[in-house]
């Protein structure tokens, strides 16, 4: 019988997602696992799949919307069903259809009200582009917002399926002057003598990512009672190790690949520490699942390296990569970027001496992992000159109590000043 597909959960704890493009179009038959349509979360662009076989009898969602969790996007037949099939599902489900593919007017806005020449320039623009034949592809949502801006898509590199512009690559995107008029200041009135000028800005909209961040880490900070603890790691026998391996080895390791593997291993040595709070019970985590803090364009993503303790360097390595990779590229799996029990935060390789960061709910540490500088140490009661990691454990105290932090954070010097015993 007639049943309603209903927007998927895509990511925990999403309310909405994009609907990019439909893959199937009314009338066709679909398959259990084929891709029905491709839906953009704050994160990535992913392929949701149809979870049983059909036929596609109508669409409910245009491309472009943002439609919340749960909602209908679309109803799916039985072989023989019909349009009264189609109507008696939606009417006792009291849902009215939408005409696909159809948009809500938009919203003046201050770029397209008070530079109506550039958008004009800027249609003229893509209009000539289309006639000589050079196709841009990007979802109807990232062509509308783009239009609303008074932003061209030509050079905009899309991050979607197959290079697709997305709207996070036009929330990413720089406003660009066109014609010599900057958008947001054409037309923008000029200050009475005598009474200082307004400074010029140009505002870019923020994309689901970064409200995603600005959400989660404010209420990280604010209900999450942090406390902090560090240490100074010498680094001088984990970069001769380094040296060695790379010299031998054909993949070059990082000094962030030794520290992912130190923080399982201090994890292993201290399971206690490898918890999160949840406002019935402590969960203890049989894994250590580390999230790699990885910087894109439109924000900070976390992929996570599963049971990092069992992997050689040379696997965490590589995954470390390669998601890295995927993350940049904006096409992470929900399940690669979520469930991580322990989060390191590296900014060394930007010289940052040392910094604190903020706990990604849910778990209840984060290690920020400073610059390696020279430095004086006493050695024997001699003054000499050492490599010097500093690093500054973030912690839950509700999860985990002083002593137990300072016990893990030794733990985890102990492996990178003797990084041998964490490769044994």
């Amino acid at each position: 019988m007639a049943k309603l597909i209903k927007m998927p959960e895509i990511a925990a704890n999403a309310t909405s997602a994009v609907i990019v493009q439909w893959s199937k179009k009314e009338g066709d038959v679909i398959r259990a696992g084929e891709c029905l349509a491709e839906i953009e979360t704050d994160k990535a662009v992913i392929e949701y799949d149809a979870d049983s076989s059909g036929v596609l009898g109508k669409i409910l969602v245009a491309t472009g919307t943002d439609v919340e969790v749960g909602a209908p996007i679309a109803v799916l037949l039985d072989e023989g069903e019909k349009d009264a099939d189609i109507a008696a599902l939606l009417s006792a489900a009291g849902v009215a259809p939408a005409q696909a593919g159809r948009e809500e007017p938009a919203a003046p806005t201050a770029s397209s009200t008070a530079a109506p020449a550039v958008a004009a320039t800027i249609r003229h623009a893509e209009h000539d582009r289309a006639e000589a034949g050079a196709r841009i592809f990007a979802s109807p949502l990232a062509r509308r917002l783009a239009r609303e801006r008074g932003l061209s898509l030509d050079g905009l590199r899309g991050s979607g399926p197959h290079g697709r512009i997305v709207r996070r690559d036009v929330d990413a995107a720089n406003q660009r002057p066109v014609a010599g008029v900057a958008i947001g200041q054409a037309l923008a009135p000029t200050a009475p003598t005598g009474v200082a000028a307004t400074p010029t800005f140009t505002e870019v909209a923020h994309s689901g990512m970064r409200r995603t961040i600005a959400r989660r880490l404010s209420e990280s900070k604010a209900s999450i009672p942090h406390f902090y603890v560090s240490a100074d790691c010498r680094m001088d026998r984990l970069l001769a190790l380094r040296a060695e391996i790379n010299a031998a080895g054909h993949r070059k390791l990082s000094v962030n690949d030794f520290i992912v593997k130190a923080v399982a291993v201090a994890l292993q040595a201290v399971p206690e520490m490898n918890v999160s709070w949840t406002d019935t019970a402590l969960r203890r985590y049989a894994k250590a699942d580390i999230s790699v803090a990885v910087s894109t364009d439109g924000g900070l993503i976390t992929p996570v390296v599963r049971d990092a303790g069992s992997k050689t360097l040379s696997a965490i390595s590589r995954e470390i990569a390669d998601l890295a990779t995927r993350a940049r590229a904006g096409s992470l799996a929900p399940d690669e970027y979520q469930g991580g029990s322990f989060t390191v935060s590296n900014l060394g390789m930007f010289g940052v001496r040392e910094f604190a960061a903020i706990i990604n709910p849910p778990q209840a540490a984060i290690l920020a992992v400073g610059a390696t500088l020279e430095q004086p140490v006493v050695v024997d009661g001699q003054l000499a000159v050492a490599r010097v990691m500093k690093v500054t454990l973030s912690v839950d105290h509700r999860a985990v109590d002083g002593a137990l932090a300072a016990q893990w954070l030794a733990a985890f010097q102990r492996c990178i000043e003797n990084p041998l015993s964490a490769l044994i």
